[in-house]
């Protein structure tokens, strides 16, 4: 792991880049994603090797979803194992990355029409270390988790994400992570390997070309989209991280997918590159 001082050197107060960041969204699934070697895992490693090195990640989760807005301002955040029923080497897995506090104060100070809480307390959960393990297996790159306010609308969220733009001009990877389907109520175990119900399939292809026409009012207000996306989206916490990357775009951004597979029948892990 880097010496402390010398990741505080490089991340705090950072500068403007001559390369913008990427954004991305990730379609996290299971928790076993984290120590899998499959298909999903071998993308976010090749994402990690294909994209710039960033000077730090924040991540959205779809598992830290708060009262009022929080960002992680420890010098090393906990892995958490936010799950049950799992076998034990899940709970064994660990993701030892910094944190930077210096940071989390830059991102609290570009938020200025809502209060930000340093927090020290969370650390980086599931929605975080499963993918980022195999993106950045070294550890060795400063990780923050930036909470979801689940008071705010899905439009603030959308919002509240652009205001943080200049993050990607500072080398920082902004990666919102949950999935676009999701509604584990109904889930499928005969297609826990692949395949989707119709109206999973048909609410993803939805999604998917509002994202790629960069037709982002829809995507916010999906309740508007009809009965497969309000299926899809039984509560909303998996799906604002998309809000979150999609708020960061600009004209310029190239769009593309990865990892576009229905699972579970009730699950999509269609992940999205902005950049």
């Amino acid at each position: 792991m880097a010496n402390l001082r010398e990741i505080k050197n490089l991340t705090a107060s950072l500068p403007l880049e001559e390369t913008v960041m990427p954004v991305l969204f990730i379609g996290h699934g299971s928790p076993m994603n984290g120590i899998e070697d499959n298909e999903f895992s071998r993308k976010w490693a090749e994402m990690g090797q294909t994209i710039p090195v960033p000077k730090a990640v924040i991540v959205v989760s779809a598992h830290w979803f708060t009262r009022g807005t929080a960002v992680t301002a420890m010098n090393f955040p906990q892995t958490i194992h936010d799950f049950g029923g799992f076998p034990h080497a899940l709970f064994d897995a660990q993701y030892p990355a910094p944190g930077n506090p210096e940071l989390a104060e830059e991102t609290a100070a570009l938020l200025k029409n809502i209060p930000v809480e340093l927090d020290h307390d969370w650390g980086l959960d599931h929605g975080a270390w499963t993918v980022l393990k195999h993106m950045f297996p070294k550890a060795d790159i400063p990780v923050l988790q930036l909470s979801i306010d689940y008071t705010k609308t899905p439009q603030a969220h959308y919002e509240l994400a652009r205001e943080l733009y200049v993050l990607r001009k500072k080398g920082v990877l902004i990666l919102g992570s949950g999935n676009m389907v999701h509604n584990l109520r109904m889930l499928s175990w005969e297609m826990i390997n692949g395949g989707g119900y119709d109206w999973a399939i048909e609410a993803n292809e939805q999604f998917k070309d509002l994202i790629l026409n960069r037709h982002h009012q829809p995507l916010i207000g999906w309740e508007s989209l009809g009965k497969a996306a309000q299926l899809a989206i039984p509560t909303p916490e998996h799906y604002l991280p998309l809000l979150y990357t999609l708020g960061l775009q600009r004209d310029s951004d190239e769009v593309s997918l990865f990892n576009d597979k229905a699972v579970g029948g009730s699950l999509t892990m269609t992940s999205v590159r902005i950049g």
